[in-house]
C-alpha cells in the first residue's frame, strides 16, 4: 500500500516524542511498581533500558527512542498506511513493545485501547520503505532524525504489510 493513502487526524497535541511517551504514564495499569518504582519518567526509563541492553551512548539511545515513538505514532495515526523502520530505529520500537505495561498504555491512550500487533517477517525488505517512511513521518510534522532513517536506506526491517492490524 502506498504511503500516499488517506491520513487520520493527529492524536497528539504535540510532535515531541518525549512528551508523547511521558503522557502514557496515567494509562499504565499493569505492573505499576515495576514501572514507577525508580521515580523516572517513562522517557528516562526506556532510555535506561536501551542503555542496559544495547551498546550505545545516551544521545544515541534518545535519538533511537525518539524516532521509534514517531514511527509508532505514525502507524497508529495512519492505520491504512504501510510504514517500516530500519535496524536502528527498530531497536527502539522493540524496546517499547518489550516493556509491555508501557506498550499497553500506549495502545490504551493512542490506539483506542486496541492492541497494536508486531509480527515481522523473517526476510528484510529492500524496496525503500524505510526512506519512504521517514519522508512520510516528516510530512506528518515529526522532526525525524535524517541520519537514522538514511542509515538503512532501502534495507527495511521485515514489517508486516497487513495494515491496519500490525506495523
Amino acid at each position: 500500500m502506498s504511503t500516499a493513502a488517506i491520513k487520520t487526524v493527529n492524536l497528539t497535541a504535540t510532535r515531541d516524542p518525549q512528551a508523547v511517551l511521558n503522557a502514557v504514564a496515567p494509562h499504565i495499569t499493569e505492573l505499576t511498581t515495576n514501572i514507577f518504582d525508580s521515580g523516572m519518567s517513562l522517557w528516562d526509563r526506556e532510555v535506561a533500558l536501551l542503555l542496559r541492553d544495547s551498546t550505545m551512548v545516551r544521545d544515541m539511545a534518545e535519538r533511537i527512542l525518539g524516532n521509534a515513538v514517531m514511527y509508532v505514532m505514525g502507524s497508529i495515526e495512519n492505520p491504512n498506511v504501510h510504514l517500516g523502520v530500519g535496524k536502528l530505529v527498530d531497536i527502539g520500537v522493540h524496546q517499547l513493545i518489550l516493556d509491555t505495561p508501557v506498550w499497553w498504555g500506549m495502545c490504551r491512550l493512542y490506539n483506542g485501547g486496541a492492541f497494536k500487533h508486531h509480527a515481522p517477517f523473517i526476510e528484510r525488505r529492500s524496496d525503500g520503505l524505510c526512506l519512504r517512511t521517514g519522508d512520510f513521518l516528516r510530512s506528518e510534522g515529526w522532526a525525524i532524525d535524517e541520519e537514522l532513517w538514511a542509515i538503512d536506506g532501502a534495507n527495511c526491517s521485515p514489517c508486516d504489510d497487513k495494515v491496519p492490524d500490525s506495523h
